[in-house]
């Protein structure tokens, strides 16, 4: 007869008749009082995002990746990211080192910020509001955004920023490391090394401590991770995305969202066409959940990315996109039929893998 277990209850009375407390004992190596985490909170998505991946939105206290070809919607992601995280209290502190920026899309999707114009020109100058920037400008090595991020936080901990912290880079793998600088030449292993050292060694491990009872403040990472394609390993193999700057943050991301294909954008162009005008109003795209270390849900879907989020992908959300916009790219009073046409060129894998898409990080 196979020997019943022991309930929990029973395990600790009966050591409490031999004379030991375990309670007491973890009390004495101060390991009493270190187990708990805050409940998880989300920086939530849209609808539309949520729908697709199953996920709320954004891990509070965690470090998440967007990665995936050029053009395939990351950027509306942490756009949507930023402004709620702005609704929510939560200061966004955006690290802009691909710099494809501009602050058009955000105010256009919702970000609230102040233009500061010129007291004698009155061009506008620079913007200020609920949020920090900094780029390439100031911080043009992998150890200048480490340093940086450490001393925001380092800041916070003195008091001196009262607020949680979201950190978006935009993007891993967009700068060198100091020693490429130094040295000339931009040498992924250099750079993949510089990321594990700053990164994975030290900066990644202070978000999810915050995580822990009693802080005062939760901070999370939100980062755009370039990526490059492997080549297949053999004639049945398959290419492999491959994280630029090596895989240390992608190790210790707890959740990792893939826009589109391997080899190509995975999208399809969504235009509307009146009188031979074309206009590409919409994205269809790719979009999945590679890795997920908050609740272990792992999907599979598609989303439609306009210039003001996302939306779902059904025909009945892409009329009614068309119908509340299509004023702004067509002349209304004239005549003439609105039509919706699409491109699926990119939407496919390729058969055949094309040597001339390879990028490859050496890590």
């Amino acid at each position: 007869m196979a020997k019943a277990k022991s309930s929990l209850s029973s395990v600790v009375s009966n050591s409490l008749k031999g004379g030991f407390d375990l309670n007491n004992f973890k009390a004495s190596k101060f390991l009493n009082k270190n187990s708990k985490f805050k409940d998880q909170q989300w920086i939530p998505f849209s609808k539309a995002l949520q729908d697709a991946l199953s996920v709320p939105g954004i891990p509070e206290g965690h470090i998440t990746i967007v990665r995936g070809g050029s053009d395939t919607g990351k950027t509306t992601l942490v756009l949507e990211t930023a402004i709620e995280a702005q609704k929510k209290g939560i200061l966004p502190v955006f690290i802009i080192t691909e710099m494809k920026w501009n602050w058009e899309h955000p105010v256009k999707m919702g970000f609230e910020l102040v233009e500061i114009p010129d007291p004698e020109t009155g061009e506008i100058i620079n913007y200020e509001g609920f949020f920090m920037y900094v780029d390439r400008s100031s911080l043009d090595t992998i150890e200048g955004v480490a340093e940086f991020i450490g001393d925001l936080l380092n800041e916070q901990g003195k008091g001196n920023l009262p607020y949680d912290l979201l950190f978006i880079w935009d993007s891993v793998g967009s700068i060198p490391c100091k020693m490429s600088v130094e040295q000339g030449k931009n040498n992924p292993m250099w750079n993949a090394g510089a990321m594990a050292t700053q990164f994975g060694n030290f900066i990644n491990q202070r978000f999810p401590m915050s995580r822990k009872f009693g802080t005062p403040y939760t901070n999370s990472f939100l980062v755009i991770n370039k990526t490059g394609v492997q080549p297949p390993e053999g004639p049945m193999g398959r290419p492999k995305m491959t994280n630029k700057g090596g895989n240390a943050m992608y190790w210790d991301a707890s959740l990792v969202i893939t826009f589109g294909n391997i080899t190509n954008s995975g999208t399809s162009k969504i235009k509307a066409v009146k009188n031979k005008k074309n206009v590409e109003f919409a994205k269809r795209t790719k979009i999945a959940v590679d890795k997920n270390h908050i609740n272990g849900v792992q999907t599979t879907s598609t989303v439609i990315a306009t210039a003001h989020g996302f939306i779902p992908d059904t025909p009945n959300a892409v009329d009614k996109y068309k119908k509340l916009y299509s004023g702004e790219w067509f002349n209304d009073g004239e005549k003439g039929e609105i039509t919706t046409i699409e491109d699926n060129s990119e939407w496919e894998e390729p058969k055949t893998f094309n040597p001339v898409l390879v990028d490859v990080e050496d890590d």
